[in-house]
Formats: C-alpha cells, sequence, structure tokens
C-alpha cells in the first residue's frame, strides 16, 4: 500500500475532508479554515493523517498539526518554541520546550496573515535544518 494512503484506501486529504464533513459544526469550519491557510502559507505542503485521526502538514519536517477536541481546535507547531511569534498567536503549551500551539475556541476570530506568516516561519525553519 502507497505511504499516503490509509487503511481504508483513501487518501490523507481525502481523510481530512471526511473529518472536516463528520464534525459538522465550528469545529470543522475552524480545521478547514487552518487547512486553507496552511496550504496559502505553503502551496507545497504534504497533509498526512496521523495517530488515529489527527490532520498533519508536513514540509522538510513537521510543521503543525490541526486536532480537535469537544471544546476547541488546536494548531500544534512542531518547533513552535523557536518561532517568532510578534503577534501573539500562541496561547497553549506555552510551558513545553519544542512545540506552541494556538487554541481556536467557538467564536474566535483567526488572524489569517499572522498565522499564514507564522507557518511559512516554521517551513523556513525546517528548511532550514534540512539543508543545514
Amino acid at each position: 500500500m502507497d505511504k499516503s494512503e490509509s487503511q481504508e484506501g483513501k487518501s490523507p486529504s481525502q481523510l481530512i475532508d471526511a473529518r472536516i464533513q463528520e464534525l459538522g459544526d465550528w469545529r470543522g469550519e475552524v480545521l478547514s479554515g487552518i487547512r486553507s491557510l496552511v496550504k496559502e502559507a505553503d502551496p507545497e505542503v504534504i497533509e498526512e493523517w496521523k495517530w488515529r485521526g489527527v490532520p498533519v502538514w508536513y514540509h522538510d519536517g513537521m510543521v503543525c498539526t490541526g486536532e480537535t477536541y469537544k471544546d476547541h481546535v488546536k494548531m500544534t507547531f512542531a518547533k513552535g518554541a523557536v518561532l517568532q511569534d510578534p503577534s501573539g498567536l500562541f496561547n497553549s503549551g506555552l510551558d513545553g520546550n519544542v512545540r506552541r500551539a494556538i487554541d481556536f475556541h467557538e467564536g474566535d476570530k483567526i488572524d489569517e496573515e499572522a498565522l499564514r506568516t507564522l507557518v511559512r516561519a516554521a517551513v523556513t525553519l525546517n528548511g532550514s535544518k534540512a539543508r543545514g
């Protein structure tokens, strides 16, 4: 079986589409919006489906994840502790040594440009490590 295919024979992108539809509420809308922003920020990003249902975006390493919970959607940046966050988007996982996250709750407005900038910075960081 191709690495990019799941056991059900669906691609990671198809599984993410299905997850968004399955949620059917504000969490699906937020996850869809996050996904769009990640892909806008880095058109070469690769989508994966990990850990029994978590969308993960890669470019020269893991960039971020999009986890859904009952009361929030969490966007975790694999190397977030190293990233500059001048807009103050990180609001979760601030005590960790490596990861940082953004928790989105129902009704939260996403600062789209700041989020795209953060994704680009994560991709740039991954690229610098891949070449170094």
